[in-house]
């Protein structure tokens, strides 16, 4: 070991202080270098080059709200897939089976969740022809 415990931090502490001081000089230049001639197009609301429309603060429905939550959740659950498998040849039979019960329980809260509804986004559309035999 070496003799000061703080040595192996050097490299460490050398990479941050270029990321800083790099992003500084970067960002020092171009407020000195760059041009500014505010313009009313510059200065105007960007909306994927519409004009933008209505109040900023409307409302979102609540199930953009769940669909992210949704999403987080599901995402989690799909990360503690990786340790698993880097280490399933340790785990024999046992990790196997473990992870399939772990899949099985994502799956029926998958379900759940769409046979509910939550992931239907699109207002629902019932075709009468269908329902009466017509075609």
């Amino acid at each position: 070991m070496p003799d000061n415990y703080f040595a192996g931090y050097l490299p460490f502490l050398i990479h941050s202080l270029l990321v800083v001081g790099l992003t500084t000089a970067i960002i020092t230049l171009s407020w000195l270098i760059g041009e500014r001639k505010p313009t009313r197009a510059k200065l105007s609301a960007y909306e994927c080059g519409m004009p933008p429309v209505g109040d900023s603060r409307g409302r979102f429905s609540v199930k953009f709200y769940l669909v992210a939550m949704l999403f987080i959740l599901f995402d989690v659950e799909a990360v503690f897939l990786y340790p698993w498998a880097v280490i399933l040849r340790d785990l024999k039979h046992f990790g196997l089976w473990e992870m399939f019960t772990y899949i099985g329980i994502v799956l029926v809260g998958f379900f759940y969740v769409w046979k509910k509804g939550v992931l239907d986004w699109g207002p629902s559309v019932v075709r009468s022809d269908v329902r009466r035999g017509e075609r």
